[in-house]
């Protein structure tokens, strides 16, 4: 199996420790980039202002709620790039508001994902994100 590289872009650092600490005790992803804000995501994307030499992600964990650039400002962006549209996009997020929820599949969104309040069932998420994404879907090259 070829090695995985997923992009969290997330603002707060609980849910970066919680979710990296569930992605790390994968065997499959091999290597995990945070962005804590809307445009570092995408000059670290889009390889600008720095980020010239990192590695193009093969899944983006999202959230909507962002500093600079919003979620959607970044999905949006992202998902009109010819070079990079194929990237899968998931947005993670504290929002269960209908609006997010068809603003993000508008801007195609491959999957919405409320966070969970309680711990368990953060991981529980991570694990099923991962269990879907990285064992049973395949991602594109």
């Amino acid at each position: 199996m070829k090695p995985i590289h997923i992009l969290l872009v997330e603002d707060n650092e609980g849910d970066i420790f919680l979710t990296t600490e569930a992605l790390e005790e994968s065997n499959i992803v091999n290597q995990i980039s945070v962005a804590k804000d809307g445009q570092e995501a995408l000059d670290f994307i889009f390889k600008t202002k720095g980020f010239e030499d990192k590695t193009t992600p093969d899944l983006v964990l999202l959230d909507v709620n962002l500093p600079r650039k919003s979620g959607h400002e970044v999905l949006r962006e992202l998902k009109t790039h010819q070079t990079f549209r194929k990237i899968p996009v998931i947005m993670l997020t504290t929002s269960s508001s209908r609006r997010d929820i068809d603003l993000s599949y508008e801007y195609h969104a491959n999957c919405f994902i409320t966070k969970p309040v309680e711990v368990t069932d953060f991981l529980d998420a991570i694990a099923s994100i991962e269990q879907f994404w990285l064992r049973i879907a395949s991602l594109p090259n």
